[in-house]
């Protein structure tokens, strides 16, 4: 099916096109073409797509957008990002989808991830969303240019580290849902204080479209900030949480027999009153209890259908980088690999040592990556995870990267642990101790590269 013509992308971009194409699908990335494609010659820092054109057409680029002339089938534009801008504004134009934006400090993606599964299910192949974690000033609206216009739901994670960056996407974005998950000590280096986090986030509810629904999360100390952030654009404003006095509140949990978590959730208010849901979260932690009644909330504000959302979450596999949880062979037997490798802040440390500490294992094992853009705190917020992980009864710690000589100080003498420069030193310790039965949890800021160190055991240990 074609997703733009190129007379479509001049009339968006305000371009010219050099003939007649079809694009089945965009990116900015040479490496990801394929056959059919629009290829945008971004122009960046330290890289120009300009010079990977016949690379793209080689892949089978039907066409690009460029800022210079190109044998190629092109759309010649005078900025190329602008012209990606607005084929995003052309996209969310022609849509009559319901769009929902997702922000957070922690658990943006997984929620976006489960929102899209939950309504796809309902509305299998009429659902889009944002992949990877294509959520910064060029992911965002490369995935509105992505969106088919026959889609029925939208799911777009947006992404901050500095105040306005979100004020910006939301007008891209344009939601008639907007869901903050978390607040969270998270590029703090950027931040005076988890205030201002809060008030960044809360740029995200100035997109919103008319009658719009604003999304909170009830349990966070900064729900009144939140809530008044959102007041001058919504027109509802529902929050999730365990607390009492939450609209959308989890009644009751209970660890299921598979390792996630049985939900009695109350859904509050709406155009059928009060109702309730149970359902299995099949994700282990309770930050997994709070992502599934923000899917729930924001499920029932664009009208989805609710039961099929409960049997969504059930099925939920792990995501890559974010709690994946992969069986790995070693010598005798098999052990537990919990992959929370993309990123890590003192929020996410600790519900993820949380969902360790619940684990039926032989041993607890952890290699924790440094914490990134925590700014002068940063030695604190290490040094504060000394008592998550010691009653997560974890035996034996790999630390990895400079920033974590704080919680080495602080674990000194409490528990068997190493510290290490790099991934590949851990790896090369964890290969040396890991036995049968152990559970190891693997997490750390995106940048430490522990990815690459649970890719090296799903290969296979020799």
């Amino acid at each position: 099916m074609s997703l733009w013509t190129s007379s479509e992308i001049a009339a968006a971009t305000g371009g010219k096109a050099s003939t007649d194409f079809t694009a089945t699908g965009v990116t900015f990335d040479s490496r990801e073409v394929g056959p059919g494609d629009l290829f945008v010659a971004l122009k960046g820092e330290t890289s120009d797509g300009h010079k990977f054109l016949d690379q793209s057409s080689e892949r089978g680029a039907s066409g690009a957008v460029v800022s210079v002339t190109t044998p190629h089938p092109h759309v010649l534009v005078a900025d190329t990002m602008a012209a990606l801008e607005g084929l995003a504004r052309a996209a969310r134009a022609r849509t009559h989808a319901r769009i929902i934006g997702v922000t957070g400090s922690v658990g943006k993606t997984s929620t976006k991830e489960a929102l899209f599964a939950a309504l796809d299910r309902g509305a299998p192949g009429a659902a889009h969303r944002s992949v990877k974690s294509y959520n910064n000033h060029t992911g965002v609206p490369l995935s509105l240019a992505r969106m088919p216009a026959e889609t029925r739901f939208g799911v777009f994670e947006m992404g901050m580290n500095h105040a306005g960056e979100l004020a910006h996407l939301t007008t891209l974005v344009r939601p008639h849902v907007a869901m903050v998950t978390a607040i969270a000590p998270a590029h703090t280096a950027f931040f005076p204080d988890e205030s201002a986090i809060a008030d960044a986030k809360g740029e995200i509810f100035s997109g919103l479209e008319p009658g719009g629904t604003a999304i909170i999360p009830f349990d966070s100390p900064h729900r009144d900030r939140l809530i008044a952030a959102a007041q001058p654009y919504a027109a509802h404003i529902v929050t999730f949480g365990i607390e009492e006095g939450a609209d959308v509140q989890a009644i009751e949990t209970m660890r299921s027999a598979g390792g996630g978590t049985f939900v009695t959730a109350k859904l509050g208010g709406g155009k059928q009153g009060d109702r309730e849901l149970s359902f299995t979260v099949s994700q282990p932690g309770m930050h997994w209890v709070s992502n599934a009644l923000a899917v729930l909330a924001a499920v029932d504000a664009v009208g989805g259908d609710l039961a099929l959302a409960g049997l969504a979450l059930a099925e939920l596999g792990g995501l890559a980088g974010r709690g994946a949880r992969l069986t790995v062979p070693v010598a005798g037997g098999t052990a537990l690999v919990i992959d929370e490798s993309y990123n890590a802040n003192p929020s996410s440390m600790r519900a993820t040592l949380g969902v360790l500490a619940a684990e039926k294992a032989m041993r607890k094992l952890a290699v924790l990556g440094e914490m990134r853009e925590l700014g002068d705190a940063s030695p604190a917020y290490h040094a504060g995870l000394a008592a998550p992980v010691i009653e997560a009864g974890v035996e034996r710690v790999i630390l990895v990267g400079e920033a974590m000589t704080a919680l080495a100080n602080a674990l000194e003498g409490r528990v068997d642990f190493v510290h290490v420069a790099d991934a590949a030193a851990a790896r090369d310790r964890l290969l040396a101790i890991l036995a049968p039965g152990d559970a190891v949890l693997i997490k750390g800021s995106n940048g430490v590269g522990l990815a690459k160190l649970v890719a090296s055991l799903t290969d296979g240990i020799t």
